[in-house]
């Protein structure tokens, strides 16, 4: 199989020299560009060679042909730098035995690798591909087994050859497999033929990777099917921002720049993509900034969830029907000293309007900050609801946060997806046509909640039924489109709603609690003299970085006697950069989580995965675990198959879930996670990194939620100028939704 290397070096040598040897294995990758350092066992000295370009698709145990030219590092000393690459079957026993034993064939770990290559010798690669059944005359291996081995050495020429055709464009090994497991032995001529469908039905492959692929295949860069997908591209783009629809002017000021065309042939191609079914929708709605009339350009999944769910929360408030009718004339004062014989503290005034609305109207939200009492109002209104032997259905968006919302309230409560028990393909088995079996459902953590979740949610709540709504509308938005929490609590729409304001004497002597309140006032945290929340100084962004995995990994564990990978989460405002979380999580790795020999790990792009290690799923997949795992969920490794090629997850919901290895690119290290990504979590103690090097993320609602995701310790790490960007800055502009305007009935 030959590559073309897209290294910083590749063309250097007029003459290419050739090396040939056994990939044994990958020091670094980047997983954007391809660009390789690797370790090949030529044979000769002894000594293993370093190559370095782009050895995308190669993997450890394959033997390879390198053409290129040597060179010498000041540092590393000789090097090859790889041009292009073919693999070659390996030649030896010794050879043979390391490339079956290398995990590329599943089903075949060190072991069989032995046991065949001693009974088949040179042969055993032409048996495999020849005659696979006669497998079976090796010891232990069963027809079963066999074939396994069979249909595995199939795939992975299969995929080979994909791989072949995509090499010029520079496609990874894992989106190549999940071509291939997409459109099977139809991948090539889709490819070729249809590469702007790749960007919408294979996960890992955007408009822009698509795009090249088109431009291989030779599809012109003006056609109208290319100018469709980066018109529908940019809006999901759009979406991933949080914005449910994207004006025309700006959508196709953006398609113009994304795809350098004329903007005559993108609003012909607009006007198309309005006409089908499957296109965009046009739709006159008031702008996100001041009101004023803008043409709203949808994806069509978008615009149906948005008419849907501003249509079902009116259905719900209108009902005459009424689930909970005892509370329409019930005491309240017999109700509410009952409620303190069962709870031993009474309600504030605002937490007592709060549970009257949530037991007499039918939608209701309840906001406020930390501190506030939102949980044991909450606790309140399930007492009370439970008294009168209501059916209550408790949900959150996260399985922490539904953990916690059972450990608050004593009921049974699950995340959003569990309770609608969505189904492969994102339907759900409760809706409309057949709705929960609930009389009061109360949602947690509201403010996570997107437009598509939000609207499958409300979708399989049963006329009559009561919704409490329940989060800190000051929190960041969710991660999907939507503001739906801020939507709902728009003053001039129908849903009734109260905010807590009184923060209670227990909590004021919460440095955590009382310096989130500052932050959302526009006010600094206090630093100094508090037992729970710290500033460690440093003003460069990579000091910031060490010493946020020296707190995070050594100091609090030694301090507060916390598990740093239980107990401590790191926080940062971004991903890249040294005191992202993409670089931190590197590092807390090698220290919570460090390699040992005697334990194996699979290194998969630019990650090494080990047992241990805390990891977090970053995109829907319906299709995995009972009921889907979804883009946050959170677990641990707690076992790595490198014989089956598999590793199992432990997940917050006390699930084992499965993932084989060329699914890795699903999961990334939890060691250190975006804020963006912590919401509905609650840890102990966090550690936030607070950089002049995350300027453009520092703003007030990002930091207030970092903090408020502690329970009992928060440290900073950075500088005082990036700390006081973060509390001046607030947010800039409101996403593009129009739920708001639909909930009045406009």
């Amino acid at each position: 199989m030959s590559k073309a290397a897209g290294s910083p070096t590749a063309g250097a040598a007029r003459n290419p020299t050739a090396v040939e040897g056994v990939l044994e294995r990958i020091t670094y990758a980047n997983e954007e560009s391809g660009y390789t350092v690797a370790r090949v066992d030529t044979g000769r000295s002894g000594d293993l060679l370093t190559v370095v370009g782009a050895l995308l698709g190669a993997q450890v145990g394959e033997s390879l042909r390198m053409e290129g030219s040597w060179g010498s590092h000041p540092q590393y000393g000789k090097q090859f730098t790889v041009e292009n690459y073919t693999t070659v079957l390996p030649a030896t026993v010794q050879g043979i035995r390391r490339y079956l034993g290398s995990g590329l064939v599943k089903g075949i770990g060190p072991v069989f690798a032995d046991r065949i290559t001693q009974h088949f010798g040179l042969d055993t690669l032409d048996i495999i591909e020849q005659e696979p059944k006669r497998l079976i005359e090796v010891p232990g291996l069963g027809p079963k087994r066999t074939a396994k081995i069979a249909a595995a050495w199939e795939e992975q020429k299969a995929i080979k050859e994909v791989m072949v055709f995509l090499q010029s464009v520079e496609v990874s090994t894992s989106i190549a497999v999940r071509i291939y497991k997409k459109y099977g032995d139809a991948s090539i001529s889709v490819v070729k033929n249809q590469p702007y469908r790749l960007a919408a039905d294979v996960w890992g492959i955007g408009f822009l990777t698509a795009d090249r692929i088109a431009q291989a295949v030779g599809i012109p860069h003006d056609s109208p099917e290319r100018v469709k997908a980066g018109l529908q591209y940019a809006l999901s783009q759009s979406t991933d921002q949080g914005h449910c629809f994207l004006p025309e002017e700006q959508l196709i000021s953006d398609a113009v720049k994304l795809l350098q065309v004329d903007t005559g042939l993108v609003i012909e191609c607009l006007a198309e993509l309005a006409g089908e079914e499957e296109g965009v929708v046009r739709e006159q709605v008031p702008g996100p900034e001041d009101g004023t009339p803008v043409t709203a350009v949808y994806l069509v999944p978008f615009h149906r969830a948005e008419l849907s769910l501003s249509a079902q929360v009116l259905r719900l408030l209108r009902t005459e029907d009424d689930r909970m009718p005892a509370f329409q004339d019930v005491d309240w004062d017999k109700a509410l000293s009952w409620l303190k014989g069962r709870t031993g503290a009474e309600l504030a005034a605002e937490q007592e309007e709060a549970v009257k609305l949530a037991l007499t109207r039918k939608v209701a939200v309840l906001t406020g900050g930390p501190g506030c009492g939102k949980s044991f109002t909450v606790r309140s209104v399930v007492e009370l609801a439970r008294a009168k032997q209501a059916k209550v259905v408790l949900a959150a968006p996260t399985g922490r946060a539904a953990k916690r919302l059972a450990e608050l309230t004593g009921a049974e409560a699950s995340t959003v997806h569990r309770l609608l028990e969505l189904k492969p393909g994102g339907d759900a088995a409760y809706d409309r046509d057949r709705p929960l079996d609930a009389d009061l459902v109360v949602v947690d953590e509201a403010s996570m909640l997107d437009l598509l979740l939000a609207n499958k949610l409300v979708k399989a709540v049963p006329p009559g039924a009561h919704l409490l709504f329940v989060g800190d509308v000051d929190q960041l938005p969710s991660v999907g489109a939507g503001e739906v929490l801020r939507d709902l609590l728009d003053e001039a729409g129908p849903v009734p709603a109260v905010r807590l304001t009184r923060i209670f004497r227990q909590a004021q002597e919460s440095g955590v609690v009382t310096n989130a309140h500052r932050i959302n006032s526009g006010t600094p945290p206090l630093t100094q003299g508090l037992k729970d929340f710290f500033l460690f100084v440093a003003e460069e962004t990579e000091e910031a970085g060490r010493l946020t995995v020296d707190v995070a990994a050594r100091r609090i564990p030694a301090k507060f006697g916390l598990d740093p990978r239980r107990d401590v989460q790191v926080l940062a405002p971004m991903h890249r950069g040294p005191a992202g979380a993409g670089a931190l999580n590197g590092l807390l790795q090698q220290a919570v989580t460090p390699a040992r020999p005697e334990l194996p790990e699979k290194r998969f792009g630019g990650r090494t995965f080990r047992v241990g290690d805390k990891v977090t799923q970053i995109r829907n997949n319906y299709e995995k675990g009972k009921n889907g795992v979804f883009n946050g969920t959170v677990g641990v490794v707690t076992e790595l198959d490198t014989d089956e090629q598999r590793l199992t997850v432990l997940t917050d919901e006390d699930e084992e879930v499965p993932y084989d290895f060329d699914e890795l690119d699903e999961l990334a290290h939890a060691y250190a996670v975006t804020i963006h990504r912590s919401q509905g979590s609650e840890y102990p103690a966090v550690v936030i990194p607070v950089t002049t090097g995350a300027w453009m993320m520092l703003q007030r609602n990002l930091l207030y939620t970092a903090v408020t995701r502690a329970k009992k310790l928060v440290v900073l790490v950075g500088s005082r100028k990036a700390l006081g960007q973060a509390v001046r800055t607030v947010s800039a502009g409101r996403r593009c939704t129009a739920l708001d305007h639909r909930l009045r009935g406009n």
